[in-house]
Formats: C-alpha cells, structure tokens, sequence
C-alpha cells in the first residue's frame, strides 16, 4: 500500500505545482479590444497621453503588458520591436505597458531600456496604477501579460507570474505573431 501512495502523492504534489504556476491574465480569445490611456515614454507621442490601442486601429497589435522589466522582459521587447519592424509591409504594430504605481521611475526604466536595447519600432509606454486597465483583465498575479490582436478580436494570450517568463516563451510568443499577420 505504501508503494502506491508515494508515487500518487507525488504526482499529486507535481499537479498542484503546475496548476498553481499557471496565471489566468488578460482578456480572453475572441475578445474585443477597448480604449485606454497611456503616457508615451519613447514612442512618437514622447510626453503625451493616448490611446495606442485607438491609434493602431484594426491593425494587427502585439501589446505586452509588464509590472517589471527584467532580462527577459527585455528580451521579449526586443523580439517583438525586430518583428514588428520586419512586418511594417503587413502593418503590424506593437507597444509596451509597464504597469506601476511610480509613472516617473517607470519612466526611467523605460528610456534605459529603449536606450540600452535599440528600441525603434515598439513605444514603451506607462500606466499609472497598479491594476492596469480594468477592461483589460489583468491580473494582479501576473507579472507579464501579452495580449495579440488583430481587427480589435484577441487571437494571442500568454500570462506569467514573477519569474516565470523564460527564455524558451519568449521564443514562442515571438513566434505566435504569425496567428495576427493574416
């Protein structure tokens, strides 16, 4: 008897770490877009409050939203800013939304970070408040959400908690573009 509970309480305690590793962030596929605000940190509207979101229209849009930026953050801002770039053919446009409670020491971190990366065809942008858009869902146990949409419907949601975005998912959020390129 004892040999078979080990191995099911095991598998038990791998489930439960794997279910409680998934963050359900954003809004859901088939979802329509809404209007929300930013302030435009390195993009063309430097300085301003607006609605990229508004501005971007039916294109195809890859928005990621971030309460950190680290590594891989940063890596994930690189991938998509070269694949909008090489996209510019299929109007393909992306934007970054730090998500904090400090809009000027976002703002810093942001202008580093387009600085120190190349940063050319992506705004960074922040919002000023903890929770982020409330139509957009996201939540507060998601420290990167990246939502891909084309004509306004959500196609792409990809969610993770503090530390958890690797190496290998921004390869594949990379990838997933192609699913608004259409």
């Amino acid at each position: 008897m004892k040999r078979f509970i080990a191995p099911v309480f095991a598998l038990l305690v791998v489930a439960g770490l794997a279910i409680a590793a998934d963050v359900k962030s954003g809004l859901d596929l088939g979802d329509s877009t809404s209007p929300f605000l930013v302030k435009d940190i390195t993009g063309p509207h430097q300085g301003t409050s607006l609605c990229y979101r508004c501005a971007y229209g039916a294109k195809p849009v890859t928005c990621i939203f971030t309460r950190e930026i680290t590594p891989e953050v940063e890596s994930l801002v690189q991938k998509i800013d070269a694949t909008v770039g090489s996209n510019s053919d299929k109007n393909m446009r992306g934007f970054v939304v730090l998500i904090t409670e400090d809009a000027d020491a976002g703002a810093k971190q942001l202008t580093k970070l387009a600085a120190d990366k190349h940063i050319k065809n992506v705004p960074l942008t922040v919002f000023d408040g903890a929770a982020g858009p409330p139509e957009y869902k996201i939540s507060k146990d998601a420290a990167v959400t990246v939502l891909m949409w084309n004509k306004s419907r959500v196609e792409v949601n990809h969610a993770f908690a503090a530390g958890k975005l690797s190496d290998g998912d921004v390869a594949k959020i990379a990838a997933d573009t192609s699913k608004i390129l259409n």
